[in-house]
């Protein structure tokens, strides 16, 4: 993945350190492949939405927002500036 080279390019330790904002849409069925693919990388912070998938347990939301700081999607106002940020 490009951005653990770049993480390694610039010596950091983790790729979550890399100023790399995900936003994924639950639009289409390969949304679940991308947010396993990051999961697998260890990238933390990635905002879903419009709402949680249904598939998702409580207990498993749970597990997921805790360890990997998961989190829904607002408007895009305040999404844009939360990503810039």
């Amino acid at each position: 993945m490009i951005a653990q080279k770049l993480a390694e390019a610039f010596a950091l330790t983790s790729i979550n350190e890399l100023p790399l904002a995900f936003n994924i849409a639950w639009y289409e069925q390969k949304a679940v492949i991308v947010l396993l693919a990051l999961l697998s990388l260890g990238v933390k912070n990635i905002h879903l939405g419009p709402s949680l998938p249904g598939f998702l347990s409580p207990n498993v939301a749970k597990v997921l927002v805790d360890t990997f700081g998961i989190a829904g999607i607002g408007n895009v106002d305040d999404d844009i500036a939360l990503f810039m940020s």
